[in-house]
């Protein structure tokens, strides 16, 4: 059984900066890719961004591009998610999850089988 604990949400003003961090129980954290996911009240959970499960590739959702940077600590079994120039609409509970299949990557929610228990992030403006 995996565990995924996120923390590092907050409330911040509009152009500051935060870091969620996501900590990774259980011996397999390096074959797997990550990722993070969001929702905001009354909408769908989104993709945020993915990592692959060395770090060589990383995924993007446009509205973030530029702003966010994911990575991981294969030895601290901890993925990271680097959130800068905030704005009011990046507001949501933001959750980590673990890829469904060794070695693989993907950016739809359902490809992903373990998740955290959410975060949240607000952003004033």
């Amino acid at each position: 059984q995996v565990q995924l604990v996120e923390s590092g949400g907050g409330l911040v003003q509009a152009g500051g900066s935060l870091r969620l961090s996501c900590a990774a129980s259980g011996r397999t954290f390096s074959s797997y890719a990550m990722a993070w996911f969001r929702q905001a009240p009354g909408k769908e959970r989104e993709f945020v961004s993915a990592i692959s499960w060395s770090a060589e590739f990383t995924y993007y959702a446009d509205s973030v591009k530029g702003r966010f940077t994911i990575s991981r600590d294969n030895a601290k079994n901890t993925v990271y998610l680097q959130m800068n120039n905030l704005k009011p609409d990046d507001t949501a509970v933001y959750y980590c999850a673990r890829y469904s299949r060794a070695l693989r990557v993907g950016v739809r929610s359902s490809e992903y089988d373990y998740w955290g228990q959410g975060t949240q992030v607000t952003v004033s403006s």
